[in-house]
């Protein structure tokens, strides 16, 4: 058991007339949610309990949590500085639901994350809340650079995930048509240019700054350009700094605003606060949600004050004043700061990934490790071809789950194993990951296929 995590007896609550255990609960699931539900198909678990990595099921059995909400837990499950906050806004007698009105919870959040933005975007920034979801926020900075420029079309990358409405799938890789133009995502394993390294990375800015200039490259001026710092969906490809660089010099010289989608990269989780801090770039707007939320619903946009020309109620939502969530985020934005644990997550993911690599040498079924700070991947290949393995890394999270640690999957063929544990992890905790993923990976690949 990893240190620092009490065990504790889970309570159910009670069932009246039908199956009471988790395998009743598992069961009503499969019957009564949709066809769409993900992670439930691939973790049959019923939470009761958690704190930090771990999260204790229904049937009594403890998991080490690599998933943390998809990137949302930067302090782990039910962190007391959390819970602290949450209850001191229930004990006051505050309104929970305010739509956009100023509240002190408000004040407190938006001061403490302007205190964390890159100062010169800070010095000269606005916000805006949005919808809940971190989708909604892309939603808005798209329609922000559109109303802005005057124009319709957009930039966006191969490998790209910007969330599932419609507007932020049309910028995702995944889309079928749209207003979007697609541009290559440098990466060494798989490069598009087939070089790898900086030499690719030139390739990829090159490709971009023809297309622009081309007066025959098919595409007028665009409203914007969307870039994640790190692809984490498209299979944890971090952006190279001095592409993004480039990017920023290409946009910025033809008056394109760049806007950097933070919402899984944010807060620390790359070991910097910000996933484009790496690069020193400082874009027009940042997407964020997940962690800034403290684990509570919550999201918005921050971008600088000249690109804020649209009308009273151009983008809204009912639920954008949650101020469960902006304690919450206050919270977890000052203790990321406080404990350094942006620099915590550089040391212990510069540490996990080299002794991932080093398992790497000895399984040929690892065909590459890469990430940056606490957001790790592990591409999975057909020993033999080279290809992806997408089965094989089913197989991977199948038996990580069985010997207690919950990972997901990502990457264009869901064959890459994703690492996002809490910022809050420990020397001890880490081990204990690394060990699970070491006995699971030979484990699944002798899995008769």
């Amino acid at each position: 058991m990893p240190q620092g995590e009490p065990r504790a007896t889970p309570q159910v609550p009670p069932q009246t007339g039908r199956a009471a255990g988790p395998d009743g609960i598992l069961r009503r699931q499969a019957q009564r949610e949709s066809a769409a539900r993900t992670y439930a198909r691939s973790l049959p678990i019923v939470p009761v309990r958690a704190r930090g990595l771990t999260i204790e099921g229904a049937d009594g059995r403890r998991y080490l949590d690599c998933l943390s909400g998809a990137g949302t837990l930067a302090l782990g499950h039910n962190h007391p500085v959390v819970l602290e906050a949450v209850r001191g806004v229930l004990d006051s007698g505050a309104p929970l639901h305010v739509l956009d009105l100023a509240t002190p919870v408000k004040d407190a959040f938006t001061t403490e994350l302007f205190a964390n933005l890159p100062p010169a975007l800070a010095a000269d920034a606005r916000i805006q809340f949005c919808g809940p979801a971190g989708t909604d926020a892309v939603e808005a900075a798209l329609k922000l650079v559109r109303t802005a420029t005057g124009r319709c079309g957009l930039l966006a990358f191969t490998g790209a995930y910007h969330g599932m409405t419609a507007g932020a799938l049309e910028a995702s890789g995944g889309a079928a048509d749209g207003r979007v133009t697609r541009l290559p995502y440098p990466q060494d394993f798989r490069c598009p240019f087939g070089v790898g390294g900086p030499e690719g990375a030139e390739l990829a800015a090159r490709w971009t700054e023809n297309l622009l200039d081309d007066p025959k490259g098919g595409i007028s001026l665009p409203a914007g350009l969307i870039v994640e710092p790190v692809q984490g969906e498209g299979g944890v490809n971090p952006a190279p700094d001095g592409w993004l660089r480039r990017i920023r010099e290409i946009t910025a010289s033809r008056g394109i605003p760049l806007i950097a989608d933070e919402v899984q990269t944010g807060v620390g989780r790359t070991g910097a606060f910000w996933g484009v801090d790496h690069a020193g770039v400082v874009p027009d707007v940042m997407v964020l949600s997940k962690a800034i939320g403290g684990s509570l619903p919550l999201a918005v946009i921050v971008y600088r004050s000249g690109l804020d020309v649209w009308a009273p109620g151009a983008h809204a939502g009912t639920f954008r004043g949650n101020q469960l969530a902006m304690a919450a985020g206050t919270a977890t934005l000052a203790f990321v700061r406080e404990n350094r644990l942006a620099e915590r997550a550089a040391v212990l993911g510069d540490r996990m990934t080299a002794a991932l690599r080093g398992l790497a040498a000895g399984q040929p079924c690892i065909g590459d490790v890469r990430g940056r700070g606490l957001m790790i991947g592990l591409e999975l290949v057909d020993p033999d071809t080279g290809a992806a393995a997408p089965a094989l890394a089913a197989a991977v999270r199948q038996e990580c789950l069985e010997r207690g640690l919950i990972v997901e999957l990502g990457g264009r063929h869901s064959a890459v194993v994703r690492l996002l544990p809490p910022l809050t992890l420990t020397d001890e905790q880490a081990a204990a990951v690394l060990d699970r993923l070491a006995d699971a990976i030979p484990a699944a690949a002798r899995r008769p296929r």
